[in-house]
Protein backbone atom coordinates (compact mmCIF):
# COMPACT_ATOMS: atom_id res chain seq x y z
CA UNK A 1 0.00 0.00 0.00
CA UNK A 2 0.97 3.65 -0.98
CA UNK A 3 0.69 6.21 1.55
CA UNK A 4 1.14 9.71 0.53
CA UNK A 5 2.21 11.46 3.76
CA UNK A 6 2.17 15.34 1.78
CA UNK A 7 -1.85 14.36 0.81
CA UNK A 8 -2.58 13.73 4.16
CA UNK A 9 -0.68 16.50 5.66
CA UNK A 10 -2.56 18.94 3.61
CA UNK A 11 -6.12 17.08 3.76
CA UNK A 12 -5.92 17.41 8.27
CA UNK A 13 -4.15 20.68 7.64
CA UNK A 14 -7.74 21.94 5.89
CA UNK A 15 -9.79 19.77 7.82
CA UNK A 16 -8.44 21.10 11.33
CA UNK A 17 -7.95 24.42 9.88
CA UNK A 18 -12.31 24.16 9.05
CA UNK A 19 -12.73 23.28 12.55
CA UNK A 20 -11.34 25.91 14.05
CA UNK A 21 -12.57 28.47 12.09
CA UNK A 22 -15.96 27.03 12.70
CA UNK A 23 -15.34 27.01 16.08
CA UNK A 24 -14.48 31.04 16.52
CA UNK A 25 -17.48 31.43 14.39
CA UNK A 26 -19.51 29.78 16.85
CA UNK A 27 -17.63 32.01 20.01
CA UNK A 28 -18.01 35.25 17.68
CA UNK A 29 -14.37 35.12 17.95
CA UNK A 30 -12.06 36.63 15.69
CA UNK A 31 -8.83 34.80 14.58
CA UNK A 32 -5.40 35.99 14.28
CA UNK A 33 -3.98 34.24 10.77
CA UNK A 34 -0.76 32.91 11.96
CA UNK A 35 -2.24 31.87 15.18
CA UNK A 36 -5.10 29.94 13.27
CA UNK A 37 -2.65 28.42 10.76
CA UNK A 38 0.37 26.96 13.44
CA UNK A 39 -2.83 25.62 15.34
CA UNK A 40 -3.57 23.77 11.94
CA UNK A 41 -0.42 22.74 11.77
CA UNK A 42 0.05 21.04 14.77
CA UNK A 43 -3.12 19.22 14.56
CA UNK A 44 -1.55 17.96 10.99
CA UNK A 45 1.42 16.81 11.90
CA UNK A 46 -0.04 14.75 14.56
CA UNK A 47 -1.97 13.10 12.66
CA UNK A 48 1.38 12.14 10.28
CA UNK A 49 2.73 10.96 13.36
CA UNK A 50 0.40 7.89 13.06
CA UNK A 51 2.95 6.53 10.95
CA UNK A 52 5.82 6.34 12.81
CA UNK A 53 5.59 3.28 14.85
CA UNK A 54 7.95 5.06 17.55
CA UNK A 55 5.68 7.36 18.20
CA UNK A 56 2.69 5.03 18.88
CA UNK A 57 1.98 6.28 22.68
CA UNK A 58 0.83 8.76 21.97
CA UNK A 59 -2.54 7.68 20.32
CA UNK A 60 -4.04 7.35 23.42
CA UNK A 61 -6.88 9.28 25.02
CA UNK A 62 -5.09 11.67 27.34
CA UNK A 63 -2.77 12.43 24.45
CA UNK A 64 -5.27 13.02 21.90
CA UNK A 65 -7.05 15.03 24.41
CA UNK A 66 -4.17 17.28 25.72
CA UNK A 67 -3.34 17.92 21.81
CA UNK A 68 -7.09 19.49 21.25
CA UNK A 69 -6.12 22.12 24.33
CA UNK A 70 -2.51 22.79 23.05
CA UNK A 71 -4.94 23.40 19.24
CA UNK A 72 -7.19 25.88 21.13
CA UNK A 73 -4.31 27.56 23.09
CA UNK A 74 -2.58 28.43 20.21
CA UNK A 75 -5.46 29.70 17.99
CA UNK A 76 -7.26 31.36 20.59
CA UNK A 77 -5.34 31.76 23.34
CA UNK A 78 -6.12 31.51 27.34
CA UNK A 79 -8.91 34.49 28.09
CA UNK A 80 -9.85 32.47 31.29
CA UNK A 81 -11.10 29.15 32.26
CA UNK A 82 -14.82 29.62 31.89
CA UNK A 83 -14.11 30.94 28.34
CA UNK A 84 -11.76 28.25 27.45
CA UNK A 85 -13.87 25.40 28.49
CA UNK A 86 -16.65 27.04 26.51
CA UNK A 87 -14.26 26.85 23.29
CA UNK A 88 -13.29 23.56 24.18
CA UNK A 89 -17.34 22.42 24.10
CA UNK A 90 -17.75 24.14 21.12
CA UNK A 91 -14.90 22.91 19.36
CA UNK A 92 -15.78 18.89 20.09
CA UNK A 93 -19.21 19.04 19.78
CA UNK A 94 -18.17 20.43 15.82
CA UNK A 95 -16.35 17.44 15.56
CA UNK A 96 -18.65 15.11 16.74
CA UNK A 97 -21.08 16.56 14.08
CA UNK A 98 -18.86 16.51 11.22
CA UNK A 99 -17.38 12.44 12.44
CA UNK A 100 -21.25 12.03 13.02
CA UNK A 101 -22.28 13.07 9.36
CA UNK A 102 -19.72 11.27 7.71
CA UNK A 103 -20.57 8.24 9.20
CA UNK A 104 -24.48 8.72 8.85
CA UNK A 105 -23.60 9.72 5.05
CA UNK A 106 -21.45 6.91 4.91
CA UNK A 107 -23.73 4.19 5.57
CA UNK A 108 -26.64 5.52 4.14
CA UNK A 109 -25.31 5.27 1.17
CA UNK A 110 -24.34 1.50 1.33
CA UNK A 111 -26.31 -0.95 0.41
CA UNK A 112 -27.36 -4.54 2.75
CA UNK A 113 -24.89 -6.35 1.38
CA UNK A 114 -21.90 -4.27 1.96
CA UNK A 115 -23.05 -3.46 5.47
CA UNK A 116 -23.41 -7.03 6.37
CA UNK A 117 -20.24 -7.53 4.66
CA UNK A 118 -18.23 -5.04 7.17
CA UNK A 119 -19.40 -7.26 10.18
CA UNK A 120 -17.96 -10.23 11.55
CA UNK A 121 -17.93 -12.36 14.84
CA UNK A 122 -15.01 -12.60 17.32
CA UNK A 123 -13.55 -15.83 18.92
CA UNK A 124 -15.96 -15.09 22.12
CA UNK A 125 -18.93 -14.36 20.10
CA UNK A 126 -19.18 -10.64 20.21
CA UNK A 127 -19.67 -8.70 17.58
CA UNK A 128 -17.36 -6.60 15.51
CA UNK A 129 -17.58 -3.92 12.40
CA UNK A 130 -14.93 -3.48 9.51
CA UNK A 131 -15.74 0.40 8.58
CA UNK A 132 -13.92 1.45 5.33
CA UNK A 133 -14.28 5.02 3.99
CA UNK A 134 -12.90 6.14 0.76
CA UNK A 135 -10.52 8.93 1.18
CA UNK A 136 -12.37 11.86 -0.61
CA UNK A 137 -15.43 10.49 0.59
CA UNK A 138 -14.53 12.12 4.30
CA UNK A 139 -13.20 14.68 2.56
CA UNK A 140 -16.02 16.14 0.38
CA UNK A 141 -18.33 15.11 3.03
CA UNK A 142 -16.57 16.47 6.07
CA UNK A 143 -16.77 19.79 4.59
CA UNK A 144 -20.69 19.66 3.02
CA UNK A 145 -21.61 18.56 6.58
CA UNK A 146 -19.82 21.32 8.26
CA UNK A 147 -20.82 23.77 5.56
CA UNK A 148 -24.81 22.40 6.17
CA UNK A 149 -24.12 22.88 9.78
CA UNK A 150 -23.49 26.42 9.69
CA UNK A 151 -26.19 26.99 7.69
CA UNK A 152 -28.51 25.89 10.41
CA UNK A 153 -26.74 28.09 13.35
CA UNK A 154 -26.87 30.75 10.61
CA UNK A 155 -30.55 30.45 10.07
CA UNK A 156 -31.38 29.95 14.25
CA UNK A 157 -29.13 33.08 15.00
CA UNK A 158 -31.50 35.18 12.80
CA UNK A 159 -34.35 33.22 14.14
CA UNK A 160 -33.17 34.13 17.98
CA UNK A 161 -32.79 37.55 16.61
CA UNK A 162 -35.82 38.06 15.21
CA UNK A 163 -37.52 36.52 18.45
CA UNK A 164 -36.20 39.47 20.57
CA UNK A 165 -38.33 41.96 17.91
CA UNK A 166 -40.95 40.07 18.06
CA UNK A 167 -44.24 40.96 20.36
CA UNK A 168 -47.88 40.63 20.91
CA UNK A 169 -50.59 42.99 19.33
CA UNK A 170 -53.77 44.01 20.44
CA UNK A 171 -56.04 46.22 18.69
CA UNK A 172 -59.30 46.99 19.96
CA UNK A 173 -62.32 48.94 17.96
CA UNK A 174 -65.61 49.40 20.10
CA UNK A 175 -66.10 45.51 20.96
CA UNK A 176 -63.84 44.17 18.58
CA UNK A 177 -60.34 43.23 19.53
CA UNK A 178 -57.83 41.55 16.98
CA UNK A 179 -54.51 40.21 18.05
CA UNK A 180 -51.38 38.66 16.04
CA UNK A 181 -47.71 38.87 16.86
CA UNK A 182 -45.80 41.57 15.29
CA UNK A 183 -42.15 42.50 14.29
CA UNK A 184 -40.74 45.42 16.06
CA UNK A 185 -39.14 47.60 12.66
CA UNK A 186 -36.77 50.23 13.84
CA UNK A 187 -36.30 51.46 10.11
CA UNK A 188 -39.91 52.40 9.87
CA UNK A 189 -40.94 55.70 9.75
CA UNK A 190 -44.28 55.59 8.17
CA UNK A 191 -46.41 58.18 9.60
CA UNK A 192 -49.66 60.18 8.62
CA UNK A 193 -48.71 63.69 7.37
CA UNK A 194 -52.00 65.21 9.05
CA UNK A 195 -51.92 63.79 12.25
CA UNK A 196 -48.26 62.70 12.49
CA UNK A 197 -49.51 59.27 13.75
CA UNK A 198 -47.23 56.22 13.81
CA UNK A 199 -48.47 53.87 11.34
CA UNK A 200 -48.54 50.37 12.62
CA UNK A 201 -48.74 47.79 9.39
CA UNK A 202 -51.20 44.80 9.71
CA UNK A 203 -52.58 41.80 7.28
CA UNK A 204 -56.24 42.50 5.82
CA UNK A 205 -56.63 39.01 6.49
CA UNK A 206 -57.24 39.61 10.38
CA UNK A 207 -59.89 42.02 9.42
CA UNK A 208 -61.68 40.39 7.00
CA UNK A 209 -64.90 39.65 8.42
CA UNK A 210 -64.98 42.93 9.58
CA UNK A 211 -64.92 44.75 6.41
CA UNK A 212 -67.09 45.20 3.39
CA UNK A 213 -67.86 41.74 1.59
CA UNK A 214 -66.97 43.81 -1.79
CA UNK A 215 -62.93 44.32 -0.81
CA UNK A 216 -62.29 40.86 -0.06
CA UNK A 217 -58.99 40.12 -2.01
CA UNK A 218 -59.39 43.68 -3.91
CA UNK A 219 -56.71 45.24 -1.37
CA UNK A 220 -54.00 43.92 -2.66
CA UNK A 221 -54.42 45.55 -6.30
CA UNK A 222 -56.29 47.77 -6.08
CA UNK A 223 -55.65 51.53 -5.17
CA UNK A 224 -57.43 52.15 -1.64
CA UNK A 225 -59.06 55.26 -2.48
CA UNK A 226 -61.39 53.54 -5.32
CA UNK A 227 -62.64 50.89 -2.62
CA UNK A 228 -63.92 53.84 -0.33
CA UNK A 229 -65.63 55.42 -2.92
CA UNK A 230 -67.64 52.60 -3.64
CA UNK A 231 -68.92 52.84 0.34
CA UNK A 232 -71.53 54.43 -0.52
CA UNK A 233 -73.06 51.64 -1.74
CA UNK A 234 -72.12 49.69 1.45
CA UNK A 235 -72.75 49.45 5.16
CA UNK A 236 -69.57 49.96 6.77
CA UNK A 237 -69.93 50.99 10.58
CA UNK A 238 -66.34 51.89 10.83
CA UNK A 239 -66.41 54.36 7.99
CA UNK A 240 -65.49 57.36 9.61
CA UNK A 241 -62.38 55.68 11.16
CA UNK A 242 -60.80 55.30 7.63
CA UNK A 243 -57.85 57.09 6.37
CA UNK A 244 -55.51 57.50 3.33
CA UNK A 245 -51.75 57.22 4.57
CA UNK A 246 -49.12 58.52 1.64
CA UNK A 247 -45.94 56.57 1.47
CA UNK A 248 -43.04 55.39 -1.19
CA UNK A 249 -42.14 52.13 -1.52
CA UNK A 250 -38.76 50.96 -2.80
CA UNK A 251 -38.47 51.49 -6.29
CA UNK A 252 -42.14 52.56 -6.63
CA UNK A 253 -43.79 56.31 -6.92
CA UNK A 254 -46.01 57.80 -3.99
CA UNK A 255 -49.06 54.89 -3.11
CA UNK A 256 -51.55 55.42 -1.13
CA UNK A 257 -52.26 53.03 1.79
CA UNK A 258 -55.82 52.25 3.75
CA UNK A 259 -55.53 52.85 7.17
CA UNK A 260 -57.86 52.57 10.50
CA UNK A 261 -58.27 54.94 13.66
CA UNK A 262 -58.71 52.71 16.64
CA UNK A 263 -59.48 53.06 19.98
CA UNK A 264 -56.66 51.85 21.68
CA UNK A 265 -53.30 49.55 20.73
CA UNK A 266 -51.65 47.30 23.01
CA UNK A 267 -48.04 46.01 22.53
CA UNK A 268 -46.41 43.34 24.77
CA UNK A 269 -42.57 42.82 24.57
CA UNK A 270 -40.06 41.81 26.72
CA UNK A 271 -42.72 41.55 29.78
CA UNK A 272 -43.46 45.26 29.57
CA UNK A 273 -46.90 45.97 28.15
CA UNK A 274 -47.15 49.66 26.18
CA UNK A 275 -50.36 51.33 25.67
CA UNK A 276 -51.75 54.28 23.19
CA UNK A 277 -54.31 55.90 21.81
CA UNK A 278 -52.21 57.68 19.90
CA UNK A 279 -51.59 55.27 16.62
CA UNK A 280 -53.67 54.05 12.97
CA UNK A 281 -53.09 50.67 11.79
CA UNK A 282 -52.41 50.38 7.78
CA UNK A 283 -53.94 47.43 6.23
CA UNK A 284 -51.33 45.11 4.01
CA UNK A 285 -53.28 43.25 1.47
CA UNK A 286 -50.32 40.56 0.97
CA UNK A 287 -48.12 38.60 3.36
CA UNK A 288 -46.08 39.82 5.93
CA UNK A 289 -43.87 37.36 6.71
CA UNK A 290 -43.51 34.20 4.41
CA UNK A 291 -43.15 31.55 7.67
CA UNK A 292 -46.07 33.46 9.27
CA UNK A 293 -43.78 34.14 12.25
CA UNK A 294 -45.79 37.78 12.13
CA UNK A 295 -48.44 39.36 10.95
CA UNK A 296 -47.96 42.88 11.75
CA UNK A 297 -45.05 45.71 11.41
CA UNK A 298 -44.78 47.54 15.18
CA UNK A 299 -43.92 51.40 14.60
CA UNK A 300 -40.40 51.75 16.30
CA UNK A 301 -42.74 55.12 18.08
CA UNK A 302 -45.06 53.22 19.98
CA UNK A 303 -42.13 51.48 22.14
CA UNK A 304 -40.01 54.38 22.61
CA UNK A 305 -42.53 56.67 23.26
CA UNK A 306 -43.79 54.54 25.94
CA UNK A 307 -40.21 53.49 27.32
CA UNK A 308 -38.72 57.27 27.52
CA UNK A 309 -42.29 58.01 29.47
CA UNK A 310 -41.45 55.40 31.50
CA UNK A 311 -38.00 56.35 32.43
CA UNK A 312 -39.13 59.83 32.98
CA UNK A 313 -41.71 59.02 35.18
CA UNK A 314 -39.33 56.82 37.14
CA UNK A 315 -36.47 59.27 36.96
CA UNK A 316 -38.90 62.05 38.97
CA UNK A 317 -39.61 59.76 41.47
CA UNK A 318 -43.31 59.37 40.20
CA UNK A 319 -45.72 56.68 41.91
CA UNK A 320 -48.29 56.26 39.09
CA UNK A 321 -47.45 55.01 36.00
CA UNK A 322 -47.75 57.34 32.70
CA UNK A 323 -51.00 57.13 30.79
CA UNK A 324 -49.23 54.88 27.66
CA UNK A 325 -47.37 52.56 30.03
CA UNK A 326 -49.26 49.79 31.65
Amino acid sequence: MVVYVDLIFLTNLCIDGALIGLTAWMRKTKLVWWRWLLSAIVGALYVVMMFVPEFDFMFTFLIKFGLSLVMLSIAFGFKGLQAFMRTLGTFYVINFVAAGGILGVHYMLQSSGELFNGIWFTASGGMSFDLKIAFWFTFVVFFAVLFLFKAVQSSKRKTDRMTTYLGKVEVFIDDVTISCTGLLDTGNQLTDPLSRMPVMVMEVSLWQDMLPAAWKGRLKDEAPDNLIMELDQEDFHWQDRLRLVPYRGINKGTAFMLAMKPDRVKVTMDEMCYETTKVLIGLDGGVLSSDGKYQAVIHPELVQDAASAQSTAISAGATEKPLNVV
